[in-house]
């Protein structure tokens, strides 16, 4: 493979950047859960704002990707990935909107505790679902550029 088929190193860096930070926000909102373990009373809006500032995160980490960037520089590298970005993208809505409702419930300050255990349990699920889209992403992104992102779950 010529020098110039290579990724170029920064891409790879601000990919790799990028998706560490979303895994740290991720595992910031699941400790904030834990630490309010059985009772919510007084750690709801820590959970809360954890929540915002992964939402806030993940809408601006969709928005450079749907604007371009490296999924977009992996279908010109190989055309035939055109189907599985557009999956990779059309996942977006989906997991702003679950991410959303689980905001919203968690909004207020008087959180029975059946809704407590319900929101812990939809954001693990909520975990689930963004881990499997970013290694989807990460499959595509190894693929066009034809290089190891040594990146697991």
């Amino acid at each position: 493979m010529a020098a110039i088929d290579r990724a170029d190193p920064i891409i790879m860096g601000h990919i790799l950047v990028s998706h560490r930070d979303l895994h740290d926000l991720v595992a910031a909102a699941r400790a904030a859960f834990h630490a309010a373990g059985v009772s919510a009373t007084g750690t709801a809006a820590d959970v809360h704002e954890r929540l915002v500032t992964l939402r806030d995160h993940l809408h601006s980490h969709f928005a450079e990707e749907e604007s371009g960037g490296h999924l977009e520089e992996s279908v010109s590298r190989m055309p035939r990935l055109n189907g599985a970005v557009k999956a990779v993208l059309a996942e977006h809505p989906g997991l702003l909107m679950e991410l959303d409702a689980l905001i919203l419930r968690l909004a207020r300050p008087d959180i029975p505790q059946t809704s407590w255990e319900q929101a812990t349990r939809d954001f693990e699920a909520f975990a689930r679902h963004l881990m499997a889209h970013e290694r989807s992403e990460n499959a595509v992104v190894q693929e066009g550029y034809n290089e190891d992102l040594g990146l697991t779950d």
